[in-house]
């Protein structure tokens, strides 16, 4: 008799998690005849027993939607409420799990998700990992799907703002994504042909930053392009794009105007890119399921998909390094990032 596996998709949403159900749920049926159920909601959906069947007709059409089919939510069952001395949800997902028969349960989701997906492990669930965010800082994989949808859109907004800086002799200030890591930033600056760069990962001097656009503009340029993740360092209750075209201002006599890309960043259908990254996860989590090899998060190293323990995901961040390859190209084209 085929095992019976549960997908859920937990966290913000990103461009590739149908794609991700779809290549698990029919993996898991065309080639191993299991039985697909999709908790709704996240690990609510696990906590309060709501799913829904899935089969091939259900997982048909929905490779390039974006958002998910399941629906997704912030729950983390294993937090205690304010107040709380004691929290049962651990329990009841445990007692849903073993009720509907349940082989293992595919946690499709980011760094907390993955975190909560150990936890579960440790409560006796089988569970496999398959990392998602725009943000791509997920630890212990090269890459995670939505991050390519994420900065081709962060690409073309730059591409669009260097017109309007060029007709208006501004600097245009554009914060994208990234609360702690400056992927997006980093890929869509270069991608872009941003000036400077702002990451979370490399400290910044306003004052060279200022410096940087005078000397542009004093060479002639009519322009300057300024790439931020929304994690830089800044005063509170002010937004990254915000504080740096105003201190552009104070310091300059150059007008500056700021764009915030926010949620766009994580809407609409995925790249062809994420599409086949999500597919080829799903696919690889099917097969881990097939083989018993659960707690454990499906990874991609130089090309080659493998796993790691989730034991070692939860907690950590997969951060861009000062010294990436693509920092130095950069720096040796002219970018700033603002230490120098």
């Amino acid at each position: 008799m085929g095992k019976k596996i549960a997908i859920l998709t937990a966290g913000g949403d990103c461009p590739g998690l149908n794609a991700a159900i779809r290549s698990v749920g029919k993996t898991a049926i065309v080639n191993h005849g299991m039985t697909v159920i999709g908790f709704t909601a996240g690990f609510s959906g696990l906590i309060h027993k709501e799913y829904v069947e899935l089969d091939e007709a259900k997982l048909s059409g929905i490779l390039t939607l974006g958002g998910t089919i399941l629906g997704t939510s912030r729950e983390k069952p294993f937090k205690l409420e304010k107040g709380e001395v004691f929290n049962d949800k651990p329990g009841l997902i445990k007692k849903n799990y073993e009720d509907l028969g349940l082989d293992c349960v595919v946690c499709i989701g980011g760094n907390g998700t993955m975190k909560t997906a150990h936890l579960l492990s440790q409560e006796g669930l089988n569970v496999i990992g398959i990392p998602k965010t725009i943000d791509n800082d997920v630890f212990g994989t090269e890459l995670t799907f939505g991050f390519d949808s994420a900065v081709s859109i962060a690409t073309e907004a730059v591409d669009r703002l260097h017109s309007t800086a060029n007709s208006h002799q501004r600097a245009m200030v554009i914060e994208v994504m990234g609360h702690h890591a400056g992927w997006i930033a980093l890929y869509a600056g270069i991608a872009g042909g941003g000036d400077i760069i702002l990451i979370p990962e490399i400290g910044y001097d306003i004052k060279k930053v200022c410096r940087e656009i005078e000397d542009r503009f004093s060479k002639g340029k009519n322009s300057a392009i300024v790439v931020v993740a929304e994690g830089i360092q800044k005063p509170e209750n002010i937004s990254a794009a915000g504080y740096i075209s105003e201190k552009i201002q104070q310091l300059t006599s150059i007008e500056a105007r700021e764009t915030r890309l926010g949620y766009v960043q994580r809407g609409g259908s995925p790249s062809a890119m994420d599409r086949i990254l999500a597919t080829r996860y799903g696919a690889y989590a099917a097969e881990l399921i097939a083989m018993e090899q659960y707690g454990r998060m499906v990874a991609v190293h130089g090309g080659v998909l493998g796993t790691i323990p989730l034991e070692e995901v939860g907690g950590q961040l997969s951060l861009v390094d000062p010294n990436h390859p693509l920092i130095i190209k950069a720096r040796n084209m002219g970018v700033l990032f603002g230490d120098e």
